[in-house]
C-alpha cells in the first residue's frame, strides 16, 4: 500500500499549502487532519474498533468507529465515507455524518512519533447489523457494539483495565453526550 501524502496546517487548523509523507508529518511533527467517525444504534449501543496488534500507537486497545488521515486535496467528509468503507466495508454519504466538532490531540510518543492531529468528529448512525460489517486486516482487530452505560463503565477505569486509551477520556464523554443527545 502507498503511503499517503497530507495537508499540513499550521497550529490553528489553517492550511499552509505544503504537503508531506504521513510517516513525516508524524516525524516532524507537522499539524494535520484526521476523520473520526463514531456509529451508534437507535438502541443506544456505540461501535468500537479493537486497534490492531500491528499498530504503533495503542495496538490492541478499543477507540473510535472508524478513524483515518485525510488525504492531500480530500474534504474531511470524503476522507469520512472513505474510512468507513475502508475500515469497515460500510458505504455511507456525507448526509449520514452530523459534525461534533474538532478536537486537538497533539502528543509525542516513546516510539519517537509526534501526532499532531485536528480530530473532525462525526457521529451517524448505524442502520445495520455489525454481523455485515467487514473489518480491513491490519487496522482493525475486532468491532464490537457496547451500550452507553458499559462504555461509561469502562471509562471509569480506563487508567487500570487497559480497554481505553485513557488520555482519551474527555474526548469520549463528549462523544458520548452528543450520542445521548441524537438519541434521545
Amino acid at each position: 500500500m502507498e503511503e499517503e501524502y497530507l495537508n499540513i496546517l499550521d497550529e490553528l487548523g489553517k492550511p499552509t499549502g505544503k504537503t508531506c509523507l504521513k510517516s513525516e508529518a508524524h516525524q516532524k511533527g507537522y499539524y494535520h487532519n484526521t476523520a473520526h467517525i463514531w456509529f451508534f444504534t437507535s438502541e443506544g449501543e456505540i461501535l468500537l474498533q479493537q486497534r490492531s496488534s500491528t499498530k504503533k500507537i495503542f495496538p490492541l486497545l478499543w477507540d473510535v468507529s472508524v478513524a483515518g488521515h485525510v488525504d492531500a486535496g480530500e474534504t474531511i467528509e470524503q476522507a469520512a465515507i472513505r474510512e468507513t468503507k475502508e475500515e469497515i466495508g460500510l458505504t455511507i454519504s456525507e448526509n449520514d455524518l452530523r459534525k461534533i466538532g474538532v478536537f486537538e490531540c497533539f502528543q509525542t510518543y516513546k516510539n519517537g512519533i509526534i501526532d499532531n492531529e485536528f480530530h473532525h468528529t462525526f457521529i451517524s448512525e448505524l442502520d445495520i447489523s455489525i454481523t455485515e460489517l467487514k473489518s480491513q486486516k491490519g487496522e482493525v482487530e475486532a468491532l464490537k457494539l457496547i451500550s452507553i452505560y458499559d462504555f461509561y463503565e469502562k471509562l471509569e477505569h480506563s487508567n487500570s483495565n487497559n480497554h481505553f486509551i485513557s488520555a482519551n477520556k474527555s474526548y469520549y464523554e463528549f462523544v458520548i453526550e452528543a450520542i445521548l443527545k441524537k438519541i434521545t
